[in-house]
């Protein structure tokens, strides 16, 4: 797939650390003293979004450890947003749905992508690939293509074709 679609791993790479750190560094000061006016958290916002540009108010840093680990949150952060791609294909897009509906195995000997390789792929609300095809699908994108549904009966989930067709919907053929 094109470099403007995959997810940019390497910027994540160079922001990871430091993010980590902050993080880390304000759950040590809450756990010794609180924020109770939010005052901290403020600051945190503020200096995760000064090194990724991103909006942090998706982002619920105050309570990370309730749903995941601070490396994983760590690297959501550090992952830079998905773009805009009006010349995507039909194929490129079957191979985002692929990697969103399947979890092969990949060990490219690269500790920082080992770990991460998988997390832009998951279906999730804030996901890398879910939030590329919200942007760049948004007349034909539904999360639930990725959720077992009812079909003439019984559950099931769609393949890799039919949720392609569905995004791609109307669009000629490229």
């Amino acid at each position: 797939m094109r470099a403007q679609i995959e997810p940019n791993f390497e910027t994540a790479r160079e922001r990871y650390g430091k993010i980590l750190k902050q993080i880390l560094a304000y759950t040590a000061y809450c756990d010794d003293n609180g924020d109770p006016d939010g005052a901290k958290y403020r600051e945190l916002e503020a200096t995760l979004h000064e090194i990724t540009g991103k909006d942090m108010s998706k982002f619920d840093l105050w309570k990370w450890w309730e749903a995941d680990v601070a490396e994983n949150l760590a690297f959501d952060i550090a992952l830079p947003e998905p773009q805009l791609v009006p010349d995507i294909t039909k194929d490129e897009l079957r191979e985002i749905v692929e990697r969103m509906s399947t979890f092969e195995p990949r060990e490219t000997g690269d500790s920082f992508l080992d770990a991460f390789y998988y997390r832009p792929n998951f279906a999730a609300d804030g996901g890398y690939f879910t939030e590329f095809l919200k942007l760049n699908f948004k007349d034909t994108y539904d999360p639930r293509l990725f959720e077992r549904c009812d079909r003439s009966g019984e559950m099931s989930e769609l393949n890799a074709d039919e949720i392609t067709q569905i995004l791609w919907g109307k669009r000629g053929e490229k």
